[in-house]
């Protein structure tokens, strides 16, 4: 059975309540107000890397200056929003 929480309770006790999530002790919190549920809290899931395949690996080089230009294209990108 999920938690819920009257939004003062989440307001003054937040700390407690990510502190429960973080642990697993409670998998997600549901807040309401005024009894009819508005938000959840719940764990942030990291994604796995996935693996890189390379399919182009070696078919070009990047030349060491690739970034010299970055102030000059924002600025166009500036003037177009302008």
């Amino acid at each position: 059975m999920m938690l819920v929480v009257n939004m003062f309770e989440a307001k003054t006790t937040l700390s407690k309540l990510v502190e429960a999530i973080e642990s697993g002790k409670e998998s997600e919190v549901i807040i309401a107000r005024h009894g009819t549920p508005v938000a959840r809290l719940a764990p942030i899931t990291r994604q796995p890397v996935a693996k890189r395949i390379g399919v182009a690996k070696g078919e070009f080089v990047v030349p060491d200056d690739i970034d010299a230009d970055n102030e000059n294209i924002a600025a166009l990108f500036q003037e177009s929003i302008s």
